[in-house]
């Protein structure tokens, strides 16, 4: 475990030139390890604007100005070393970054937010609340509504920004004592390994199913949405915009509702009479057109299920009730282990509702099947029940083993 410390808040490296940057890179190259944050802007562009990394290492403390400083290739490299550990606070972005740079992902990511909820009864849990909670210590809030691609910055403003790393490297230590101490370092490692897997996913893949008001829809009008959403998502990345203001999920669900490539009948619908949508409701009609006229047996929604009993629902809240009492007497944030949902999932597993080449749920595998798996089992079968105890307690919920004769 590292034991040095980053410097005193007045001794940072300013970098603002490609010669600055290149010498900070070497000198995080012969360290270990070093924790790093970003400051963006998401709103007005395709992709996150990345305006300011902040970096601590042992001796180190910078803020790199990405505004002004244009290769940052070297740098996203340096987390790729596999003897090297990268530490971040709710990493997603982060991680886009580097991907969307040089297609690579660190070698060694510790998530602090991931860490905490494995270690502690709260996730996701800011980072404010996880430097109080492990280090007593308190952060500044001052610049939460900072447009962080205004200059020049304020000293405030990288006092800030500076704040969001200073900690980082003293929480890993703390965190990764606690993980070894509770036997919970294989779980953190399975959960960055599942964790980047996701959050690389949902930046390379295109999830066209996360636009709002697609469930029930027919197989038909799911294959317009899906037309759409590309259409939208190449438009917006080459204009550098967000896709919803190219076309609102709201007007993209009601167009699939429709079903009609007649550019006349798009642009009667109430809210495509922007004089912007005029120029692009051929791309649109297009679109659908596509949707319309692609073969029943390429349609998207076809998997076939069996109907799940109604019973599943309330059995899911049953046991995430369970669950979460049993999570907070072993320092575990119900959050990491699963949502009702979840719970759902693996009933329907265990009961044989789901299709036998489908994913196995998430509560099925891993660290959390040894959290879950026996008490599942248990109190399925009736060996363990679930009752009221000390009304006062913080947690009146008690699990009782039944002993069978």
């Amino acid at each position: 475990m590292p034991t040095s410390r980053s410097p005193s808040p007045s001794a940072f490296d300013h970098v603002t030139s490609d010669t600055q940057l290149a010498d900070l890179v070497r000198r995080l190259a012969d360290l270990p390890h070093l924790a790093f944050d970003t400051e963006f802007v998401s709103e007005h562009t395709y992709r996150s604007q990345l305006c300011l990394i902040q970096v601590a290492a042992p001796g180190v403390l910078a803020v790199i100005d990405t505004l002004k400083v244009r290769e940052l290739d070297g740098f996203w490299r340096l987390l790729t070393d596999p003897g090297r550990t990268t530490v971040v606070h709710a990493g997603r972005e982060e991680m886009g970054f580097i991907l969307h740079a040089i297609k690579a992902r660190p070698a060694n990511l510790f998530d602090v937010q991931v860490a905490a909820g494995l270690v502690d009864h709260d996730y996701p849990a800011g980072y404010a609340a996880i430097v109080r909670r492990f280090l007593n210590e308190t952060t500044s809030k001052g610049e939460t509504r900072t447009d962080w691609r205004q200059r020049p910055l304020s000293p405030a403003q990288i006092e800030y920004a500076l704040d969001d790393v200073r900690h980082l490297e003293e929480l890993w230590r703390r965190l990764e004592a606690k993980l070894v101490s509770l036997g919970r370092r294989d779980w953190m490692q399975q959960e960055m390994a599942m964790w980047q897997d996701d959050v690389e996913e949902s930046f390379v893949r295109k999830r066209w199913r996360r636009v709002s008001g697609l469930n029930g829809m027919p197989r038909r009008e799911l294959a317009i949405a899906r037309e759409l959403w590309h259409w939208r998502d190449g438009v917006a990345e080459s204009r550098d915009m967000p896709p919803k203001r190219v076309l609102r999920d709201d007007l993209l669900v009601e167009l699939c509702k429709r079903k009609s490539s007649d550019p006349r009948q798009i642009s009667a619908i109430r809210g495509m009479q922007r004089s912007d949508l005029r120029h692009i409701i051929g791309g649109i009609s297009e679109a659908i057109d596509r949707g319309l006229t692609l073969p029943d047996e390429e349609l998207p929604g076809g998997e076939r299920h069996r109907a799940p009993p109604p019973q599943l629902a309330m059995l899911g809240q049953f046991l995430a009730t369970a669950i979460a009492g049993v999570c907070r007497k072993e320092q575990l944030a119900p959050a990491m282990v699963g949502t009702a949902s979840d719970m759902r999932d693996l009933l329907a597993h265990k009961l044989g509702y789901r299709e036998e080449e489908e994913q196995v749920p998430l509560l099925a595998s891993g660290w959390r099947a040894e959290v879950v798996g026996p008490l599942v089992d248990d109190l399925l079968s009736g060996r363990a029940a679930l009752r009221i105890g000390d009304l006062r307690s913080h947690d009146p919920l008690v699990i009782e083993r039944i002993a069978r004769p």
